[in-house]
This record gives C-alpha cells, structure tokens and sequence, in this order.
C-alpha cells in the first residue's frame, strides 16, 4: 500500500533501525520505545489489522510467532517478554497495519492500562 509507513519501512523507503529480516516479515525498534528493548514485527505483506486477516493468512500469522522466540532470544530478554498486537480504535491501533509489539529487558506490570 503506497501511503503506508509500514510498508515503506518493509521495502526500504523509509530507513529504520532493523534487527531481523527476511522475506516474509521485518522487525525494527519502536521509535517510542516503552521498555529498555522494544521492537515491532510486521508482515511485509499489507494486512491493515488482525481483524483483517484471513484463511489465506494463516500460515504467515504463524510464522510470525514462530519467529518471536528467536527475535526475542537474539536481543536477550532471557528472562521473558510481553508480545502485543493492538488492534483497532479501541484497542489503539495507532498504524493500520498489522504489527506486533515485542518489549522486554524489564518486569512488565498488570493491568497495562
């Protein structure tokens, strides 16, 4: 999609500070980090939301949490990890595309907020 952030930051467009790669997703630091490590997962393929994705997407959603333990063992957050997806308005959605927020490196409270 040609007005999408994401999808410029997937084909290089946009410069971002990467940590994984390969042909199916990205991983690049949060430019507002909200832990000491913080980076997002996106699909280079353009699915606005979780909410839009389909059968056809099934395989790609898994791969991309099968890719979060070696993201998350590469940057050293040995001593676990909170894995978010925001999805929508109400759950702050902020980029319309779909993407995964990866933060460790400190202990995580409850309820977020």
């Amino acid at each position: 999609m040609s007005d999408c952030i994401f999808c410029k930051i997937a084909e290089g467009e946009i410069p971002s500070n990467k940590v994984y790669e390969d042909d199916k997703i990205v991983c690049f630091h949060d430019l507002d980090p909200q832990a000491p490590v913080h980076v997002l997962i996106i699909p280079k393929k353009h699915i606005a939301s979780l909410d839009d994705t389909t059968a056809e997407d099934e395989d790609l959603l898994g791969y991309i949490l099968g890719k979060v333990k070696e993201i998350a063992a590469d940057l050293g957050l040995e001593n676990g990890y909170r894995l978010v997806n925001n999805c929508g308005e109400d759950g702050l959605q902020t980029v319309k595309h779909l993407h995964f927020h990866l933060l460790g490196k400190r202990k995580m409270t409850w309820p977020p907020g």
